[in-house]
């Protein structure tokens, strides 16, 4: 499966959606990312948007990928598909990332209606995952007006299930080559290297290691539901 993942605007986690929640769910799939300037936390293979052919060319030779498209080149990529007649189907889903602030939420109708109203991709294709959500919050409240414009559209797939609750070990992660993966199979006895360790920096270090390694259980399981409900 090739997943597209994308909004016309930055900071809804589009990096943290293709990295922990799609790719290890697709057979630990290559991300490519679509950056101007590589600024995110990917260390996958780096393009620009203005290099739409070698990228379809990239796509037709996998089965699985996840492409990361920076908010500075979708609207490139968007008009360089409208031009490709039938690029889109490259693509069998576009993951469209949204967080609950009145601009992230504008530019995610935007995003939407690109790709529904002006390619024309089908509603089944086009899927929002609501992120950094805060599970004691009212979905519906938080994001009254992407629910209105689903009410009112339905070109698109929106389930309150595919959210992402906010978690500290997304930020812990950031800007890190460590996926949510290494540290569930990291075997290492690190509370016995606690009681071993002889400085109380060190026991520190290991201290954070444990946590991260709890937290990863506890997030995993959570993405697991969270791509169940987006991709049924």
């Amino acid at each position: 499966m090739i997943i597209a993942v994308m909004n016309y605007s930055g900071n809804v986690g589009k990096s943290m959606v293709a990295r922990h929640l799609l790719a290890p769910r697709l057979g630990d799939a290559s991300v490519i990312s679509i950056e101007s300037i590589n600024a995110d936390d990917n260390d996958g293979p780096t393009m620009r948007g203005s290099e739409f052919g070698s990228l379809q060319e990239k796509l037709l030779a996998l089965d699985d990928a996840v492409v990361d498209i920076g908010a500075s080149n979708v609207e490139d990529l968007v008009n360089r598909m409208k031009s490709y007649s039938g690029s889109h189907e490259d693509f069998d889903m576009f993951v469209v990332p949204t967080v609950p602030d009145a601009k992230q939420e504008r530019d995610t109708l935007a995003t939407i209606k690109a790709l529904s109203d002006e390619i024309g991709i089908e509603r089944e294709r086009i899927r929002v995952v609501l992120n950094m959500v805060d599970p004691r919050d009212a979905l519906r409240s938080k994001f009254a007006s992407l629910f209105a414009f689903h009410d009112e559209h339905r070109g698109f797939v929106l389930r309150e299930e595919a959210s992402i609750h906010e978690n500290e070990l997304f930020g812990k992660l950031a800007n890190s080559p460590i996926t949510i993966g290494d540290l569930l199979a990291d075997a290492t006895d690190y509370k016995a290297m606690i009681r071993e360790a002889q400085t109380s920096e060190q026991k520190t270090e290991l201290a954070r290691k444990v946590a991260m390694r709890r937290l990863a259980v506890g997030v995993n399981a959570q993405l697991d539901s969270v791509f169940a409900a987006l991709m049924r």
